[in-house]
């Protein structure tokens, strides 16, 4: 291993193609990583791919489409050490105004495009005992905010998907986080006062990295631990002192 711990490790990114998911995938590549870069824009992945990268066109709301990814990342490496559940789309749109299917095109990217490479790629990991899952959360899934009802309740279950994951692997060294990026500049996310997707690496091979024993079912922004719906949880804590 590098100074970096991540080189010779084979590590698998969904939404590689642009933003955060393209940043992360040519940082590890510049780590030594093998990295497969996986997105339903086929085009968008010519950066990836000239970088070094293995690149699959898929879309993430496809189970069988999803299990090839995984796939092509034990016959193109022999392993599959790191799954990133990054692939994402974002829009601002109020309950009434949602155009049917919009909300189960949030909830199907989102949700069961993580929950497919997690099918996908835990048997591949508990079988060589060894695996690091990173889920790109965000705190729209705890913001009370008008137009966020697709965004954020896909993101809500994604948090509690990571949970109960981390919870069925316990006893195996496979850990499972999810990880805020912060206010970055994509395709997402336009205007001042964001960060360049490349800002977001060093968070991502910190938790691709984590030591055996490490944390897992955990939220992390800027390598720190993050409390979801603290708020929630404040006033649940606040309650409960006040009965006793």
């Amino acid at each position: 291993m590098s100074a970096s711990g991540i080189e010779g490790r084979t590590v698998v990114i969904t939404g590689a193609a642009s933003g955060i998911g393209r940043a992360l995938a040519l940082g590890f590549i510049k780590d030594g990583a093998k990295v497969v870069a996986a997105d339903i824009n086929g085009e968008g992945l010519k950066a990836a791919a000239d970088a070094g990268a293995v690149a699959i066109e898929i879309d993430v709301t496809q189970p069988d489409e999803v299990a090839r990814m995984a796939q092509m990342a034990v016959e193109a490496t022999g392993r599959l050490d790191v799954l990133f559940n990054n692939a994402g789309l974002g829009a601002n749109t109020r309950i009434e105004a949602l155009e049917p299917g919009v909300f189960e095109r949030f909830v199907g990217v989102h949700l069961f495009g993580a929950l497919y490479g997690l099918q996908s790629a835990l048997p591949i990991m508990r079988a060589q005992g060894y695996g690091r899952v990173i889920n790109t959360l965000s705190r729209g899934a705890e913001a009370r905010a008008p137009g966020w009802a697709a965004y954020g309740s896909a993101k809500a279950g994604l948090f509690a998907l990571t949970r109960i994951a981390a919870s069925e692997v316990e006893g195996v060294d496979i850990l499972i986080n999810g990880m805020i990026p912060g206010p970055t500049r994509s395709g997402m996310m336009q205007g001042a006062n964001l960060q360049d997707p490349e800002a977001v690496y060093p968070a991502a091979l910190h938790l691709a990295t984590l030591p055996a024993g490490g944390p897992s079912g955990q939220v992390f922004w800027n390598m720190k631990p993050y409390a979801l719906f603290r708020d929630q949880l404040r006033a649940e804590a606040t309650g409960a002192a006040g009965a006793n």
